[in-house]
């Protein structure tokens, strides 16, 4: 029987968005070589949130069975894409058979880097205090003092789920916009907000997506682990 399957290390991806997937997996293949990945859906863990306004114990529960999984799975790490879910990674890790990521705190780490007046970009309320809360954190781990401006863009991740991709991006052009002359910087708290950017050729302050950031900052963090393990 051939085990090549199992040569290369696998990660596994959990969405609750899947119009991200293709580019996750494109991050992926760029900065984690060697590794090969697999994707795993579940939007109700976000579509139950939405209406809850915050994190649920269930749909905390929830996701946690679905890294357990992912692991059960032959996942060497699991990353979470959903930036509303992030309380419920950060409750996991401690207990997680595997290394696991939530998929902003690449971009929070950056942000505190790139100055004290930080502004947050969601479409969501949930992932507002998240990513808040998440910034604030890496800041006082190294003792920087941050100030954090929110800023949702109502409505705009409505046109997203009904296929209004342009609608969705002018709104979040049009909340940057609005935050750009009283900020350092401004991180958009989704990944699937990333997209937004294209249409724009610079902006006065610098703006910062999760997507990539957060894959680069999990590569950092595996090649460590590697290192110290080899």
């Amino acid at each position: 029987m051939s085990t090549e399957v199992h040569e290369s290390p696998a990660l596994a991806m959990i969405h609750t968005v899947p119009g991200i997937i293709p580019a996750f997996n494109e991050l992926v293949g760029r900065h984690l070589p060697g590794w090969r990945s697999f994707n795993m859906l579940d939007e109700s863990l976000l579509e139950n949130t939405i209406p809850e306004g915050t994190l649920s114990r269930q749909t905390m529960r929830r996701l946690a069975t679905h890294i357990w999984s992912a692991a059960d799975a032959g996942a060497s790490a699991v990353l979470v894409t959903c930036s509303s879910l992030g309380p419920a990674v950060d409750a996991a890790v401690p207990l997680c058979p595997v290394p696991l990521f939530r998929i902003d705190d690449g971009m929070a780490i950056e942000a505190i880097q790139r100055g004290n007046r930080i502004g947050v970009l969601a479409t969501l309320a949930t992932t507002m205090n998240p990513t808040t809360r998440l910034i604030e954190r890496h800041a006082q781990r190294i003792g920087h003092n941050v100030s954090v401006t929110g800023r949702l863009c109502e409505g705009a991740f409505d046109k997203l789920r009904n296929g209004d991709r342009a609608a969705h991006d002018a709104m979040i052009r049009e909340g940057l916009a609005s935050l750009v002359g009283s900020v350092d910087v401004v991180v958009l708290a989704q990944a699937s907000m990333a997209n937004a950017l294209n249409e724009i050729s610079e902006t006065s302050v610098p703006v910062l997506t999760s997507p990539e950031l957060g894959v680069l900052h999990m590569s950092s963090a595996l090649s460590v682990q590697d290192s110290a393990h080899s």
